[in-house]
């Protein structure tokens, strides 16, 4: 069976070349998947994607109509993907459910202790012999509050390492986790408490249905002024909109992230020297206090291998017709 990665950055390919320790045929592409590109896939019986790429109802149809048995993607989300459709199609999905949860949780502090120490406003200032601290007061973190939309497995890192800074955590997780109470004193409580309480509340739940918006103009006013807000979930858990009201009036000091709603199409690119069309993300970079990376929370050797791995023993399941644990969406798979 033949395989071929879209959206196949540099950085990544050492990792999956090392990772395809079967050999298995396999063709590397720069391009994007989406519906001008899906026709690429001619010939090949499964396809590899990352989160930028576009697996709408269109492009499953055309997969379906070029024989396409499978879509793996190097991620643990799948948003980018019409799970419905691929069903119907009779294409089998399957994910990277964990690759490095403390590569995500450790990005974290690092957007809270930018964001609060002013390390970037404190290099741009030296850049200019500029050797005062007048407007770089940030504060401890130890006996702070930090809230937890999501604790699963990344928020359960993050719980355990913003309790070695000495902070108190809050937690809303439909499933309460009675290692993380009992061993590290974390309070689970409904997302309005969370969000009134905290000094920082950090975002990790998955995008879906339910969590679209999860972060909006009503919880975003009961806030304490001044709250900082850290996204590395996904971007549709926050109303962006929303989130530069809440930072123009004083509800929200801070904002960080890794996510962006409308980031397909321009994260995971290089567009120096072009007009920023989007006005949104175009206001948020304008912010002194706000600190927006490019979906690289999961850049690290440890991350990348781990995504590699799982994709190729994924790609061995399918090609061996064996159960494959990663799977989204089961289908018999016929050569």
């Amino acid at each position: 069976m033949k395989t071929l990665f879209y959206s196949t950055k540099p950085y990544e390919q050492p990792y999956l070349d090392k990772a395809n320790i079967h050999l298995s045929e396999i063709t590397y592409l720069k391009k994007p998947l989406s519906a001008e590109t899906a026709h690429l896939a001619t010939g090949y019986d499964i396809i590899s994607i990352f989160t930028g790429d576009d697996a709408s109802t269109q492009v499953i149809k055309i997969m379906h109509e070029i024989n396409v048995k499978c879509i793996t993607t190097r991620a643990a989300g799948y948003d980018n993907i019409d799970i419905a459709a691929a069903k119907a199609a009779g294409i089998t999905v399957t994910n990277v459910p964990a690759y490095s949860p403390y590569a995500i949780a450790e990005h974290v502090v690092a957007l809270i202790q930018a964001l609060n120490r002013k390390t970037i406003v404190a290099q741009k200032q030296m850049e200019h012999q500029n050797f005062t601290t007048d407007n770089l007061i940030g504060y401890d973190l130890h006996g702070k509050t930090i809230g937890i939309i999501g604790a699963g497995i990344i928020g359960g890192v993050l719980v355990k390492i913003m309790q070695g800074f000495g902070c108190k955590i809050l937690c809303c997780d439909p499933k309460e986790n009675d290692l993380l109470k009992e061993k590290f004193g974390v309070v689970y409580t409904d997302k309005e408490t969370l969000c009134a309480s905290a000094d920082i509340i950090s975002i990790h739940t998955s995008s879906t249905p339910e969590t679209k918006y999860l972060i909006n103009k009503k919880l975003i006013e009961l806030m304490k002024p001044g709250t900082m807000l850290i996204n590395t979930g996904r971007g549709a858990c926050v109303n962006t909109i929303d989130v530069i009201e809440g930072l123009q009036n004083g509800n929200i000091g801070f904002y960080g992230a890794d996510v962006y709603e409308n980031e397909r199409g321009i994260f995971f690119s290089d567009l120096t020297g072009k007009e920023m069309k989007d006005e949104v993300l175009k206001k948020l970079l304008s912010m002194p206090n706000v600190l927006i990376t490019p979906h690289q929370a999961f850049a690290t050797v440890q991350a990348l291998t781990n995504i590699a791995d799982t994709t190729f023993y994924n790609i061995d399941c399918i090609e061996k017709k064996m159960i494959c644990e990663n799977e989204v969406v089961s289908h018999s798979i016929k050569v």
